[in-house]
């Protein structure tokens, strides 16, 4: 309970993802000489109603080892947070001036996966597609558990195993393309090196010169 308490502010910093979709939902409704830029490889790419499931699963992820990082070490959690956000601010620059759309799927049949994706579609427009909110904080998620220590081989496994299948729901459910998903992993992976590992190696280089010159 302590701990708990202890943590109930940094955890309030979530909130700032809700705000996040709101800013996504208006330029969601935007139509602005929207650009194709799917390949035949996405064009080869079967459509398959049964990826909906690990789609909508994203939101459970993303939220909850978001807050096991916050538990396990405030720091990571912090960085991974604040990766997140400048990287769908980032996005959300790119979907003013640059919006992108993705040929979607005629839903043939009426049983219930169709009935998940439908609802997809009709609360998701076919815009905004570059690069992927789905695969960054997905992604972001996988590169930023690599610095949590100690932690279980199951869980290690579900976090990079249930990511990956996440990220590529994307293109089963014709959400996304393939250019979606390389600019996403790209832009996260660029993000990534500037706030885990050049501003570590800094402040690691700045504390042992402060232990030089006091020894």
């Amino acid at each position: 309970m302590k701990g708990l308490k202890r943590k109930t502010p940094y955890l309030l910093l979530l909130l700032v993802i809700p705000l996040l979709a709101v800013v996504y939902q208006f330029l969601n409704n935007r139509s602005h000489k929207a650009v194709d830029i799917s390949t035949s490889i996405d064009q080869a790419i079967p459509f398959l109603s049964i990826f909906i499931i690990p789609y909508i699963l994203w939101y459970a992820y993303m939220f909850c080892y978001l807050i096991y990082f916050c538990f396990k070490d405030t720091k990571v959690y912090l960085k991974t947070l604040l990766l997140i956000v400048i990287a769908e601010l980032i996005c959300f620059v790119i979907y003013f001036f640059f919006q992108t759309t993705v040929p979607r799927q005629t839903l043939v049949g009426d049983h219930f996966l169709n009935d998940l994706v439908q609802w997809i579609y009709t609360k998701d427009r076919p815009f905004n597609c570059f690069p992927s909110i789905h695969v960054l904080t997905t992604f972001a998620v996988m590169l930023a558990s690599l610095h949590i220590k100690n932690k279980h081989l199951v869980n290690t496994l579900c976090i990079h195993i249930s990511g990956s299948v996440i990220i590529i729901s994307t293109l089963f459910v014709k959400q996304h393309v393939i250019f979606d998903m390389i600019g996403s992993m790209f832009l996260v992976t660029f993000l990534y090196g500037i706030s885990f590992e050049l501003l570590t190696l800094r402040i690691r280089e700045k504390s042992e010169t402060v232990y030089v010159k006091n020894k």
